[in-house]
């Protein structure tokens, strides 16, 4: 596999999960050093190596944790030239009988984590001449479904932020992009739609491929995409 992340620094929020997982392993071969940040405690199979850190306990939500994380990562490493924004959640939830407060929390996990994130991130990716942001969206944000109405504003609003964040740094040597899968297979997703051929979702680490060309110097004149990963959904 071709080294095209040598010596780039990468922070990856939700690191612990599925895609968190799946993304710091291929940035790994491809010659990143990589830091997962996760709200969850560090699990004991997931251990800090020499270009690998791991950190857990962070409420991403918090402008200040975010911060204080990224300062760590930054001590530890010397440098950020990269954050890829994965934490996020998921529920289904009809309009008619569902909850404000899960319209709250969906927007929390989704958007507020990456603006927080982003925010932290910034003067370390500025300073770096290379910077690159890459959010999660959804490409259900582009025409919800029944039971996806807070969830699609949620990822709605990942793909405005990252457009909108895009314009602002576009002459200040930093590109913020956004990746849309539509089903990522997962064992969760596996379990919750037995009947579905999961051969034609998006693999963790087809994702994360595409994901490691957007954090690449080939990737260099692309900023403020929104790119459809669907799969064969």
């Amino acid at each position: 596999m071709s080294l095209v992340l040598q010596d780039r620094t990468v922070v990856v929020t939700g690191g612990f999960g599925v895609l968190g997982r799946a993304l710091g392993a291929s940035l790994m071969a491809r010659g990143a050093q990589v830091a997962l940040l996760d709200r969850a405690e560090v699990p004991p199979s997931l251990e800090s190596a020499e270009r690998l850190l791991a950190i857990g306990g962070v409420d991403l939500a918090s402008g200040e944790a975010a911060a204080t994380a990224l300062e760590r990562i930054v001590g530890q490493f010397g440098k950020l030239d990269s954050l890829v924004n994965v934490a996020g959640g998921f529920a289904w939830e009809t309009v008619e009988g569902g909850h404000l407060a899960t319209w709250d929390r969906l927007y929390e996990m989704n958007v507020r984590t990456a603006v927080a994130a982003s925010q932290a991130a910034l003067p370390h990716l500025l300073a770096s001449g290379a910077g690159r942001i890459v959010n999660i969206g959804a490409i259900g944000a582009l025409k919800a479904a029944v039971g996806m109405g807070a969830y699609a504003a949620s990822k709605a609003s990942v793909a405005r932020l990252t457009e909108a964040l895009a314009e602002e740094l576009k002459d200040r040597g930093v590109t913020v992009n956004a990746v849309l899968p539509s089903i990522i297979d997962t064992p969760t997703n596996r379990a919750d739609m037995p009947d579905a051929d999961p051969s034609r979702w998006v693999a963790p680490e087809a994702l994360a491929a595409v994901i490691a060309f957007l954090l690449s110097d080939d990737a260099a004149s692309i900023t403020g995409a929104c790119l459809p990963v669907g799969g064969r959904v």
